[in-house]
């Protein structure tokens, strides 16, 4: 049984979900019917990955009731508008072939997040959505649009792994009661982290490689994670990260990998 944990929106989100960057067509739906059948219950799209259609794919050929899934899914630029969110929240629900979406995000700080949360608050209210949140909103940016819109986002996916765990915007959104979930939880394979010695010298005491040490340095600071993978053997060991648990000993080496920056340019 997944792992959850309570949005305050009263919705359980699995701690470990499916990431769908980068996967495109066929190769997108066979990797989201795999992830399904290993275990998976948490799907993560965008508007800007260009494969909500291939995820509702993969959802319909894993024979899993609608029910048993969490779905996540957001909306960027060009639809960065009230009029534009309106159009891409039936847009994601005619691709997903799902008549609600489990939580729906702003995708960056946009100039017209708070129309684009107008906009989600009546899909949320007509049923087509259960829970708001934002992605990439820094924790200044975070506090800001709260005070405009008069709403506290359930979600804040931000960038967070062991070279940047992000714990200034963790904090933040531990204050307000928003979770913040990573996004790339392996920095894309920068700093070689699947290779990393003080990863894999903390594995090594569990069976556990580097990647999965990786995950559970971040769920056990309270960060759900949404790892990708399009092989199979790897999305199963991304889900084998709750049988065991690091020593205060191993998340305070591991703690020290923190350069205290995005690798990505965010949060500048």
């Amino acid at each position: 049984m997944m792992e959850t944990v309570r949005l305050a929106s009263g919705a359980a989100m699995p701690l470990v979900g499916f990431g769908t960057w980068d996967l495109r067509g066929e190769a997108c739906a066979h990797a989201v019917d795999t992830a399904l059948r290993l275990g998976y219950r948490l799907i993560d799209t965008a508007q800007l990955y260009r494969n909500e259609d291939a995820v509702g794919e993969g959802i319909r050929r894993s024979g899993l009731p609608r029910e048993a899934l969490f779905l996540t899914t957001k909306v960027c630029a060009p639809a960065d508008s009230y009029e534009g969110t309106r159009a891409q929240i039936d847009r994601a629900l005619a691709a997903l072939r799902t008549d609600c979406i489990d939580l729906f995000l702003i995708h960056e700080p946009y100039r017209a997040a708070p129309a684009m949360w107008r906009a989600m608050r009546e899909a949320r209210a007509e049923g087509k959505i259960r829970t708001l949140g934002v992605s990439n909103f820094s924790a200044r940016q975070l506090g800001a649009f709260i005070s405009e819109v008069g709403e506290v986002p359930a979600v804040d996916q931000a960038e967070a792994h062991v070279f940047y765990p992000h714990r200034d915007l963790l904090a933040a959104c531990r204050a307000r009661g928003i979770v913040m979930q990573a996004w790339s939880p392996f920095a894309e394979g920068q700093r070689h982290i699947f290779t990393n010695e003080t990863l894999l010298s903390v594995g090594r005491k569990y069976g556990k490689t580097a990647a999965q040490t990786a995950l559970r340095f971040l769920l056990q600071l309270g960060i759900p994670v949404i790892p990708k993978s399009a092989h199979e053997a790897r999305m199963q060991k991304n889900l084998a990260v709750f049988d065991f648990a690091l020593t205060d000993e191993d998340m305070a080496a591991i703690g020290k990998l923190d350069g205290g920056r995005s690798l990505f340019g965010w949060y500048e």
